[in-house]
């Protein structure tokens, strides 16, 4: 059984992925809503909620567990690798494959404040991003409006502009969604950068870079080698430290 985890129900985004890549497999996800976001809570809280919810998958029977949360990736999995005998597969904000395909020469990063002041964040950037000129902003309410199901409303473009639309006026053509809940705001996100590309009349192509896809395929790597790939139905178990029906509601979405 693969688990998976998040600080809320951003982590479907992983999920959703890989339903696409194992259908087969058994999952249980964690949603820790109850202590959502994580963005601005202190690493060591941080820590400490993941070897709660750690230990409760273990005790469903995960054999892999995939931290799909950004934040908790960088505040906790080296304490997890060290203190559980199973594999974990983290977040990364994908900063090489934006700083290798972007045109202009600038890049953008959404990501959490936690993420984003994280030595596992500035050692990527500081290998990975060539000579990019990287422009990073906090997803100030995103989370919120996942959570609360608001992903495509008048409110939801306003807030997503306040932030996206500075990015986009410095001339990024690559944005890098550096937090699991931010692919759920895509629609709002595309819809702002075709508005913002007919105004400017821009002459390159502007794209959102999910590190989801790489993150199954890495889970599948893992799972193949370490002889843990043992689904034969599919079948996906949902838990949640707080309000279940948010997580619900969202999980319907990505349901394949």
């Amino acid at each position: 059984m693969v688990g998976i985890f998040d600080s809320g129900s951003g982590g479907l985004s992983v999920l959703r992925e890989a339903l696409k890549l194992l259908p087969q497999e058994k999952y249980i996800y964690f949603s820790d809503n109850a202590f959502c976001p994580y963005g601005d809570k202190d690493p060591e809280f941080i820590k400490n909620r993941c070897r709660t919810i750690t230990e409760l998958l273990l005790s469903k029977g995960a054999g892999i567990i995939v931290v799909a949360c950004n934040t908790a990736t960088a505040a906790a999995i080296s304490t997890l690798r060290a203190e559980f005998p199973i594999k974990f597969i983290g977040m990364e904000p994908a900063v090489k494959l934006a700083a290798e395909n972007t045109s202009t020469g600038v890049i953008g990063v959404l990501a959490t404040a936690g993420t984003l002041a994280a030595d596992k964040y500035k050692n990527t950037k500081d290998r990975f991003g060539n000579d990019a000129r990287i422009v990073e902003r906090v997803g100030q309410g995103f989370v919120e409006l996942v959570e609360n199901g608001d992903l495509e409303s008048p409110h939801s473009r306003e807030v997503v502009g306040q932030v996206l639309l500075p990015i986009l006026e410095e001339k990024a053509d690559r944005i890098v969604l550096g937090c699991t809940h931010y692919p759920f705001l895509e629609a709002t996100m595309l819809r702002i950068i075709g508005d913002f590309r007919a105004e400017h009349h821009t002459d390159y192509g502007i794209e959102l870079i999910d590190p989801a896809p790489a993150v199954v395929r890495q889970l599948t790597k893992v799972m193949e080698a370490e002889g843990i790939r043992h689904g034969k139905e599919g079948k996906v178990i949902l838990h949640s430290s707080g309000d279940r029906e948010i997580l619900r509601r969202l999980y319907s979405t990505i349901s394949v």
